[in-house]
């Protein structure tokens, strides 16, 4: 009789813990896409910096897969903001450079995808896919009773958002200083060390949104990406509350122009020149707040399976310290420099951590990756440029069949697994490259490849003809 009982005991415990697994394997990652604003490739720790402090971001990096040749869709930041969205390339939905177009109500957008699935969905920091009010005069360009452009977060799938239209100074992201210190560098485009007596301060003419025409206007104080992770957690914690996946979008302003940062967060870098210091110190609050995500995470028992993919939307701005490390050019240049960005992927339930890849992959690989992970329905007519990544993720060692497209600025480009082919006269002249043996793109070796030359610019002219259709609505 007790053999029985306890066979019965073990039996049940048995499949309690098959449930509890089977529940555990099936729950969908909570997802958060991080990226930094004009960030260089050579400005973090785990690209190689010594002078720049980034130990979250390298301690992130090293438990995941570290990506050597990523990179951003565009060469500037708008552009690159959508295709992190829709998995296409800008020129299909009308946003070609940086304060132009607006996310369209047709597009087919993740956090649209997710929330279709249960997800709570969040966007904090910079929005810059179009205007956020028609009320008033806002940042770059909401003006009162102008709706051109007008496309919020909660259009495109969004249940909360605390967003600016685009750029703002990077501590007291409300303020500009009455006066600047010229001798040291400060200015209204570079930026400046933080004013002391906010009251001698002057609005700096933009707002944080957080409704339909509605504003914040508690908390916005202090080191910006701090206001923005005041934001993130408790999205978060509710979002754990309520036993919801959560998708969070978190765009820091950092170190986007004009950038500030206060006495003690430039002290750590009191050897270097004012200038420096202020930019320094701006990366380095960022990847502090990176570090308070990830605390909050483990706290709240979610670090697991939490996937965090981080990036930059683009090269460095000309005229800063950030560097884009060995590789030519920097912001608005479809050279290396201008679109080869720093990147990793983060999920400890599914990526074997200590990674790095040399697989060619950019901003709108991450839509087909979710989707192919989440085995959520997408229309096969709707074109994407993208392409899954997960076997990636899983550390198989492949290459990439589907290249990769670049427009900007009359500027063009085709990228295989080894091979830049690139034009920056609007296909006047073109340039080929071998990006396995010469990444910093030194040598122009399309005399000697004329063939393999005329194939790839035979495609990369069919694929720029193809946006333009879907520009101009072939897909909607």
């Amino acid at each position: 009789m007790k053999t029985n009982f306890y066979l019965l005991i073990l039996t049940a415990i048995f499949l309690v813990s098959c449930t509890a697994k089977t529940e555990t394997e099936s729950q969908n990652p909570n997802i958060i896409l991080i990226m930094c604003d004009d960030l260089g490739w050579g400005d973090t720790g785990f690209n190689g910096n010594e002078i720049i402090k980034t130990p979250n971001l390298d301690m992130l990096a090293g438990k995941g897969i570290t990506f050597n040749r990523f990179y951003s869709a565009s060469a500037v930041c708008s552009p690159t903001r959508g295709s992190c969205l829709t998995g296409r390339n800008p020129y299909r939905y009308g946003i070609p450079t940086a304060n132009a177009g607006h996310m369209k109500k047709e597009e087919i957008t993740l956090p649209e995808l997710l929330k279709g699935e249960g997800y709570a969905t969040g966007h904090f920091g910079k929005w810059h896919l179009g205007t956020l009010t028609t009320k008033v005069k806002d940042a770059n360009r909401g003006r009162p009773g102008d709706s051109t452009h007008y496309s919020i977060p909660t259009m495109h799938g969004y249940d909360t958002y605390l967003v600016t239209e685009s750029k703002i100074p990077t501590y007291d992201p409300m303020l500009k200083p009455a006066k600047f210190d010229t001798e040291k560098g400060e200015s209204l485009r570079y930026g400046w060390q933080a004013v002391e007596n906010r009251n001698e301060a002057k609005q700096y003419g933009t707002h944080y949104w957080i409704g339909e025409e509605v504003f914040e206007t508690e908390n916005l104080e202090g080191d910006n990406s701090q206001l923005v992770m005041d934001r993130v957690i408790p999205f978060v914690e509710k979002s754990v509350e309520n036993k919801d996946p959560f998708f969070s979008v978190v765009w820091f302003q950092t170190p986007h122009l004009p950038v500030v940062a206060n006495a003690e967060m430039m002290a750590e870098y009191s050897q270097y020149s004012h200038q420096e210091q202020i930019y320094y110190a701006t990366i380095s609050g960022m990847d502090e707040q990176v570090g308070r995500l990830w605390k909050k995470l483990e706290e709240l028992g979610q670090a697991e399976n939490t996937m965090i993919w981080f990036c930059s939307d683009n090269g460095p701005e000309n005229g800063t310290p950030g560097t884009s490390g060995p590789f030519r050019e920097r912001k608005r240049s479809l050279y290396e420099g201008g679109v080869r960005v720093p990147a990793f992927c983060v999920y400890l339930n599914g990526i074997t951590d200590g990674q790095k890849t040399d697989f060619p992959s950019f901003t709108s690989d991450y839509l087909p990756t979710i989707v192919d992970m989440l085995k959520l329905d997408f229309p096969a007519e709707r074109p994407i440029d993208g392409v899954s990544i997960k076997e990636v993720l899983n550390g198989e060692n492949i290459n990439r069949e589907k290249p990769m497209g670049f427009q900007y600025g009359g500027k063009i480009s085709w990228v295989t697994q080894e091979y830049k082919l690139i034009s920056t006269d609007k296909g006047k002249t073109f340039e080929l490259y071998n990006l396995v043996n010469d990444p910093s793109e030194t040598k122009n070796i399309i005399e000697e490849n004329s063939d393999l030359a005329d194939k790839m610019k035979a495609d990369l002219l069919a694929w720029v003809e193809s946006c333009k259709q879907s520009n101009e609505g072939a897909d909607y």
